[in-house]
């Protein structure tokens, strides 16, 4: 059936982005707001808006019934959930379905079952996807009895929330009740268990796509390995560590794992890859990812439009698509890495975004816009393409030196850096890359962050006027603002 009036049940940057695949293929948009953003630019992006209510996440983009309210005051026949708040929410899903609403994502019944991350590791072991050693119990003997060190994870939900590392049995007590009373507050199940420890992974994924008839492609993977806390900073596509054959058993994998759910619309099946060239199902995210656009850029492919396809009815017509050259994505975030990765909030005084041959940016903040506390504190992400891996760093380099955004500290300069070193042009992108090479906590030494540095020696840093450095300077890392 085909939408007429899609309501975007999200925010900032990705409500734009699904706004204006929208509008090409015909369909009014409708953006909600809270009062921290009624002058927002989403608001403006769609073609009406409608008021949730007070600025907080539960008054506001995680109300369920004000949404459902919105849908039928605008006479939206549809709603696409974007990613974060309840676009991984069962309850919310079957909520708009009973409200003879058109959902843009797959079935309750499949966002619960790949949600449960237990439930999800039984799946896949089942259809033969590769699982970490683990054991789906949180008794302390039996986790033991799987060596040291291990993870244990929180079994309702993700990003980094109800996880923690345990080097020995000692500790283990500890690590259980800390994660139990976490994974409670982030989620409201306190379920955990654990996993053996992978040393040193790579985090890639495979975007996968499914019809209503029964079709599943996919798009090819992106690493994600340069990441803060479990939180992605530095996205790419395709993943500098994997030849033709471990891509081929990689999306394979990932297609099984799809298949094994009756998976339609938009995924991603995330892996972790070790040192040896194994890999292991770590995750499905069931909705689109934030890095999406670099798996655009070498495929061609529109994934909202995809969506929506999907939601209509529409066949995919294909099962994998091949990727042309390379895409780099850096996520701006309003936060300051000299201080811990704090929240800066604030007022942008100033907003100037890198344009170019192969220079895509997705944002969701404006000059004067305000950066609050409630909502995530992702501003923009800059999305480069090239022919190659090499010129796509350049490229990257360029674009994130020519970004200016004053009156909040931004990721931006220590993400130039990264991809400006030795380390990521020779695609030496573990998940641990920022502790060895590219930043220092405040509890490390300086002797040690000097150490560091000088095993990682940016390569291409922009001195903005001086011409490119081989010494990692602190005056170029500054940007153009003094």
């Amino acid at each position: 059936m085909p939408i007429q009036r899609l309501l975007i049940a999200n925010r900032g940057e990705i409500a734009i982005r699904v706004a204006r695949t929208a509008r090409e293929m015909g369909i009014a948009t409708v953006a909600v707001y809270s009062d921290a953003d009624a002058d927002a630019p989403h608001v403006r992006a769609c073609d009406t808006a409608v008021r949730l209510g007070p600025a907080p996440p539960a008054e506001s983009y995680l109300a369920v019934d004000r949404l459902l309210a919105a849908a039928r005051v605008s006479g939206a026949d549809a709603v696409h959930p974007g990613y974060g708040f309840l676009a991984e929410n069962a309850a919310f899903a079957q909520a708009v379905l009973d409200a003879g609403l058109t959902w843009v994502g797959p079935a309750p019944a499949v966002i619960t079952a790949m949600g449960d991350k237990v439930g999800a590791r039984q799946r896949m072991r089942a259809a033969g996807v590769p699982v970490v050693p683990g054991v789906e119990s949180d008794d302390p003997a039996t986790i033991a009895a799987l060596g040291f060190p291990v993870l244990v994870k929180a079994a309702g939900g993700g990003g980094g929330k109800g996880m923690r590392r345990v080097d020995a049995v000692e500790a283990l007590a500890e690590a259980l009740a800390e994660a139990r009373s976490e994974a409670t507050t982030a989620f409201g199940d306190g379920r955990v268990y654990a996993e053996r420890l992978v040393e040193r992974p790579r985090h890639v994924e495979v975007q996968v796509l499914g019809d209503t008839f029964g079709t599943i492609a996919h798009l090819g993977e992106r690493e994600c390995s340069i990441q803060r806390r479990h939180q992605k900073l530095v996205e790419e596509a395709p993943s500098p560590a994997l030849d033709a054959a471990t891509r081929a058993r990689f999306c394979a994998a990932a297609v099984e794992a799809a298949r094994a759910v009756g998976y339609t619309g938009a995924g991603t099946v995330e892996f972790l890859l070790d040192a040896e060239g194994h890999f292991y199902f770590l995750e499905m995210n069931t909705r689109i990812q934030v890095e999406h656009p670099i798996t655009e850029l070498v495929t061609g492919v529109d994934i909202v439009r995809e969506q929506l396809r999907i939601a209509m009815g529409q066949a995919l017509g294909y099962t994998e698509v091949p990727a042309r050259g390379h895409a780099i994505e850096c996520r701006i975030v309003a936060e300051d890495p000299s201080r811990g990765f704090l929240p800066s909030p604030g007022r942008i005084a100033r907003w100037r975004l890198p344009v170019g041959p192969g220079v895509r940016v997705d944002a969701g903040v404006e000059e004067g816009s305000e950066v609050g506390l409630f909502y995530d504190p992702l501003l923009a992400k800059v999305i480069v393409h090239a022919p190659d891996r090499a010129a796509a760093c350049a490229r990257m380099v360029n674009a994130l030196a020519d970004l200016v955004v004053l009156g909040v500290d931004t990721t931006a300069e220590l993400l130039m850096d990264v991809v400006a070193s030795a380390p990521f042009a020779a695609g030496d992108t573990t998940t641990d890359f920022l502790e060895r090479f590219a930043w220092s906590p405040p509890d490390v030494d300086a002797a040690a962050y000097a150490a560091a540095w000088r095993a990682a020696p940016v390569v291409t840093a922009i001195a903005h006027g001086a011409g490119p450095t081989a010494e990692p300077s602190p005056w170029a890392t500054l940007g153009r603002w003094r």
